[in-house]
């Protein structure tokens, strides 16, 4: 842990200031997205920021607005803060969300990306002589290309998992003695699968933590402890996007995501009035990648402020429950606000679970959710036992006959069929008239 992790509010302002200030003389005479938005807001030059107020007056950013500027300015866009020649890589988001955005980085931004995934793998125990796996196809999508260089910052042994399959990585993790694993929650789970279908015993190969990151699961506690029954191995969550960074973390106290404010500035917001709030929308500034800084950028990410201090002793924000959803993922029910992300953790208490879909439709009146289950074994009694459970909204589970009920159905796989490396997010999905169908899967990319 750094000094930097542990600094008090007061301090911790200055230093954020101080990065603020240097990022603002460096980006705002060049950078022509930038100096737009400022103008616009009043401020003519960077000497113009003087103080907090002023910083809270410069417009808040959204994805749409950098999609818009990239189509009329192809392929980049003009949140350039210098000549394209200056710049050493380019990465993409994975267009789940929408139209892809394409990044790029300047060596100086390429070793902040490092120097911030160092903080997500040593907050998880990691350190020089850890051998570190990354399972990951390597290509625009920036995924964990930011972690393996993280990896090597480390001190630790990165070892690259690309143009391989499951097989052959299950293979090059045993002989490679790896003893960690950076994948995206479901692909841990997926091999672990694949390793119990050939007999092999991962608890035995030495993977003593996995890093989560790409979609929601390793901050959703039953999701959690089946990937840690299945490596015998401690899972930590992490949180990053392509245009943004990579910047929550989890601690060894695993009590929430900590945002790296030594990084980022972080603002929790209500996503209707724009006002602050303890639990709303997460909106973040990054300090260090000055080549294509983003400003008060919204991340349409749910989160929930702790306000009690963590046992680790940073004193960095922390989000209870890490990412709780997507902005416009809620569904309101009978008047219950239900996130898919919510109903994904009471589904995995249940091993027999493979897959699932969410579908609320209105019968009559009213609105009713159904949960599609793919199931191993015995579908009736996986379905019985989950409907025992009383599945319902996020207002309170445990008041009796609160919130909107839930109907189970099974829904059997017609032969086998290989799982993805990456999920969906969770989207809204159109299935016919009054019906609305939601797949489980990821918060804002890495």
């Amino acid at each position: 842990m750094t000094s930097l992790e542990t600094l008090d509010p007061e301090a911790l302002r200055r230093h954020q200031w101080a990065r603020l200030e240097a990022l603002a003389h460096v980006a705002m005479p060049a950078n022509p997205f930038l100096s737009a938005r400022w103008r616009r807001a009043g401020l003519a030059e960077a000497r113009d920021l003087r103080g907090w107020d002023d910083f809270r007056r410069l417009p808040l950013t959204r994805k749409s607005e950098l999609v818009e500027d990239q189509a009329a300015h192809p392929p980049f866009g003009t949140n350039l803060s210098h000549p394209l020649d200056r710049y050493v890589r380019v990465h993409q988001t994975s267009g789940t969300t929408g139209t892809p955005l394409r990044w790029l980085d300047t060596e100086e931004s390429w070793d902040w990306w490092a120097r911030c995934w160092t903080v997500v793998l040593r907050a998880a125990g990691l350190g020089p002589g850890d051998r570190v796996f990354f399972p990951f196809s390597f290509g625009l999508f920036v995924g964990f290309w930011a972690g393996f260089e993280g990896a090597r910052a480390l001190g630790a042994l990165a070892i690259p998992g690309g143009g391989q399959d499951t097989a052959q990585r299950l293979a090059a993790m045993e002989s490679l003695g790896a003893t960690a694993v950076c994948c995206t929650p479901s692909y841990a789970l997926h091999l672990a699968e694949a390793a119990r279908e050939r007999g092999i015993a991962l608890e035995r190969l030495g993977v003593r933590t996995t890093v989560h990151a790409g979609e929601p699961g390793a901050g959703i506690p039953a999701v959690r402890a089946r990937i840690e029954a299945a490596w015998g191995a401690r899972a930590y969550d992490h949180a990053g996007m392509t245009e943004m960074g990579a910047y929550g973390f989890e601690c060894t106290a695993q009590a929430g995501l900590h945002v790296n404010e030594a990084e980022f500035i972080v603002e929790v917001i209500d996503p209707a009035t724009g006002r602050p709030a303890d639990e709303g929308e997460l909106v973040l500034t990054n300090l260090g990648r000055v080549g294509s800084p983003l400003l008060r950028y919204r991340t349409g990410d749910r989160v929930r402020v702790a306000r009690t201090p963590c046992a680790c002793g940073r004193t960095f924000l922390r989000l209870d429950g890490g990412i709780l959803g997507r902005v416009d993922d809620m569904l309101i029910v009978r008047g219950v606000n239900v996130f898919p992300s919510a109903l994904e953790g009471i589904v995995r208490r249940f091993p027999a679970v493979d897959e699932f879909v969410i579908e609320v439709y209105r019968r009559g009146q009213l609105d009713e959710v159904r949960l599609l289950l793919e199931v191993q074994g015995h579908a009736g009694a996986v379905v019985a036992r989950g409907a025992g459970g009383g599945a319902r909204g996020s207002g309170d589970p445990g008041r009796g006959g609160a919130g909107p009920r839930t109907e189970l159905a099974p829904l059997r796989a017609q032969g086998p069929s290989p799982r993805p490396a990456r999920r969906r997010p969770p989207v809204a999905l159109r299935a016919g008239p009054g019906a609305r169908m939601c797949c489980p899967g990821s918060h804002s990319p890495v």
